[in-house]
């Protein structure tokens, strides 16, 4: 295999994953798992998976779960919606799973982010609420503190 045909090969593997990254942000709330992502980008879970993971850093379900919690995160900022309209909004069919999964990565329970996000987090530019809130994992935590 030559160099450019190479790097093409690559190019082309990276807009593929590209397109799968676009389909979960579109498709967050549907009933995506990475065998319906892979057999929407004509490859395998294992592999895409594993080339979604070197190129984000994360996998494919977990970007997928990351995206869910950030528009969980501005329902119940933004809305009037209950726990439970978030949770089934964002394409979770477990209240408990996404209780759950919504305080591992912001560290509150949903209702508690509600509380605290009452207190005049809205008025700062959303940007800055994006980026300040955004959830992080704990294995993010740990490489962060050294550990």
């Amino acid at each position: 295999m030559t160099e450019n045909s190479a790097t093409e090969k690559r190019l082309d593997e990276l807009r593929l994953l590209r397109k799968v990254r676009d389909r979960i942000d579109r498709e967050y709330a549907s009933p995506l798992d990475v065998e319906a992502l892979a057999r929407g980008a004509h490859v395998s879970a294992g592999h895409l998976s594993r080339e979604f993971r070197a190129a984000y850093g994360e996998s494919p379900y977990s970007y997928l779960m990351t995206r869910r919690i950030e528009r969980a995160m501005t329902l119940l900022r933004r809305d009037n919606l209950s726990v439970t309209e978030v949770c089934f909004a964002v394409g979770y069919g477990s209240l408990g799973t996404f209780s759950t999964r919504f305080s591992e990565l912001v560290g509150l329970s949903p209702r508690a982010y509600r509380q605290a996000a009452e207190s005049g987090i809205d008025d700062l530019p959303s940007c800055v609420v994006s980026r300040a809130l955004k959830p992080v994992r704990n294995q993010e935590v740990s490489a962060a503190l050294g550990e």
